[in-house]
């Protein structure tokens, strides 16, 4: 059991960003309750030895890695024993909160939540069906250039073979090391692999299982969320202690903040409870060797209460990528990062898109559903479809972005027949386009047409993820090659009347005042007519599309 720690190292990380940056690759804490004259046992906080230290001012010297500013497009597996019920989000969260939708289906399925937990729908969790190198196979022939698998959920289950969760997935539910089978196929498959960790927030998201029915048969009686080890004895999960999963030895706050707020009622996690996850996610990193890894948090895992957690991770990862390959490849992303921030990660956001072109390289990760599986999505075809998915790719790879889109999994390990329809429609797509995509940098503007002025906000930041009105031929991004010497520009709706006039390649254009050799379109044969002036680029389309969605000219 780890102990319970003095404030004094949350309050070194409220010191001046200066101190900060002077402080050691190894935070030093003392425990309470110690003899007079003992001296205190160091708890460490260790990063692997190299230029990056522990700090912002130091992290600012991160360069973004070519595979990742290349790829453009990936694929998300954000699969977990909360896709057991097929119910959609926060299953472990709303199955302990009386009258929500959850918690009716979970009555009704699985027993009343004091007596069956989130717990046991992870001994039900058997992933029957997985098969990585199937899966990943596919996502390659798609186009995905990464992939990226859930490492844990705010429902505190890791799915390695975790040292320090004794609640994992090689010791209950499918017992396999599920993390070392994706970065087996990805690795296979020539994917770059990602893991995904949520984990942090599980402290304050699972206080709900504290509670109680307040009406009812089981009025008053305790859900499971304070059952300790002793509670076991007899039962299957004997030897574990449902704190390890739950986390719940506090009192709960009064709201669900994401940014550790107390004064908006969020409750505050102890040094010991981030220290475990510490040494959880560092662990993940040390013996999977991912590319990349995403953070579900605001900023850094704990931020609001500290980012000396995060800190000392992302330093201990750049510098371990420096050992394994000769040069940082690492990527971390975060949300809501300000200017700063983002010359030490890439910026993610989530279900939204930048408004413009950004400086440094950055991420909108989506689902085509929700997050995990929900079987009434399919049953009603509420997916996003690839004519949805497709000019969000091109305006995200216009504006210096990439895509990671999340493909929901069932859960016993298989994605539907609709789910394999869209990421094959999305790979026909790539196969004629891929040019257009991969490998280009943004152009010196990302776009043009009505859809660059309608700005709607997404649900967290930026702009709505996808578009909610139809394209016309006069909605177009642009990127450009590596060499700046091609230009390509996406035309996102076909021409009625057979041809497109770009505005930003108007003769005399400060945009590209030099003369124009040749238009051709990925996918169809020949070059393409064309006149220039001073209204725009005007360009005759061939009879047949070569795709069925969004068409790219290739302009040099």
């Amino acid at each position: 059991m780890l102990r319970s720690l003095k404030p004094s190292w949350i309050e070194i990380q409220k010191a001046p960003a200066l101190l900060l940056g002077m402080i050691t690759a190894c935070v030093m804490i003392t425990e309470p309750g110690l003899a007079a004259g003992q001296a205190p046992e160091p708890l460490q906080f260790p990063v692997a030895p190299g230029p990056f230290k522990p700090s912002w001012e130091s992290l600012t010297n991160y360069t973004c890695p070519e595979w990742f500013r290349d790829a453009k497009f990936g694929i998300w597996a954000h699969w977990g024993p909360q896709c057991q019920p097929e119910r959609g989000d926060w299953y472990a969260r709303n199955m302990y909160i009386e009258g929500h939708t959850h918690y009716k289906h979970h009555v009704a399925t699985y027993g009343h939540p004091s007596k069956f937990g989130f717990k046991d729908i992870i001994n039900l969790w058997k992933a029957e069906k997985f098969d990585p190198d199937k899966l990943l196979a596919f996502y390659k022939r798609c186009g995905a250039k990464y992939f990226m698998a859930l490492a844990n959920h705010h429902d505190n289950f890791d799915l390695w073979n975790s040292k320090y969760q004794p609640w994992n997935a090689v010791a209950i539910g499918p017992k396999k090391d599920l993390i070392a089978a994706w970065a087996k196929a990805a690795r296979k498959h020539g994917l770059r692999f990602a893991v995904s960790v949520h984990a942090s927030h599980a402290w304050s998201w699972y206080e709900p299982a504290q509670g109680a029915d307040k009406q009812g048969e089981y009025a008053g009686v305790p859900y499971d969320g304070k059952l300790t080890k002793a509670d076991g004895v007899g039962k299957w999960w004997e030897g574990l202690d449902p704190q390890d999963l739950y986390a719940q030895n506090h009192p709960p706050g009064k709201a669900l903040v994401w940014d550790w707020n107390p004064a908006k009622g969020s409750s505050v996690p102890d040094e010991a409870y981030m220290r475990k996850f510490y040494l959880r996610t560092q662990q993940l990193w040390d013996d999977y060797k991912p590319d990349m890894i995403y953070f579900d948090d605001t900023v850094l895992p704990f931020h609001g209460v500290t980012d000396a957690v995060g800190l000392h991770l992302v330093a201990h990862f750049y510098n371990t990528s420096i050992k394994w390959h000769g040069k940082n490849e690492a990527v971390v992303t975060g949300k809501h990062l300000n200017e700063m921030q983002r010359c030490a990660m890439v910026y993610d956001i989530e279900r939204g898109r930048a408004l413009d072109i950004l400086p440094q390289p950055w991420q909108t990760d989506t689902c085509i559903g929700h997050w995990h599986y929900d079987r009434d999505l399919f049953i009603n075809r509420k997916y996003k479809t690839a004519a949805q998915i497709i000019p969000m790719l091109a305006d995200i790879v216009s504006k210096n972005g990439n895509l990671m889109l999340s493909v929901p999994v069932r859960g016993d390990g298989s994605i539907d027949d609709e789910a394999a329809k869209i990421v094959s429609d999305i790979g026909a797509w790539l196969r004629v386009n891929g040019e257009a995509i991969y490998k280009t940098r943004p152009w010196k503007i990302y776009g043009e047409g009505p859809s660059t002025k309608v700005v709607e906000r997404g649900q967290f930041d930026g702009l709505r993820d996808v578009y909610s009105k139809p394209f016309t031929s006069e909605d177009i991004r642009f990127t450009q090659s590596k060499d700046g010497k091609v230009l390509y520009a996406i035309v996102l709706g076909w021409p009625e009347a057979g041809q497109v006039t770009i505005k930003a390649l108007a003769q005399g254009s400060p945009y590209w005042p030099g003369p124009i050799k040749r238009v051709r379109m990925l996918g169809a044969r020949g070059k393409l007519q064309f006149f220039r002036d001073a209204s725009g680029l005007t360009v005759s389309f061939p009879a047949t599309r070569p795709c069925e969605f969004a068409y790219a000219l290739r302009i040099e």
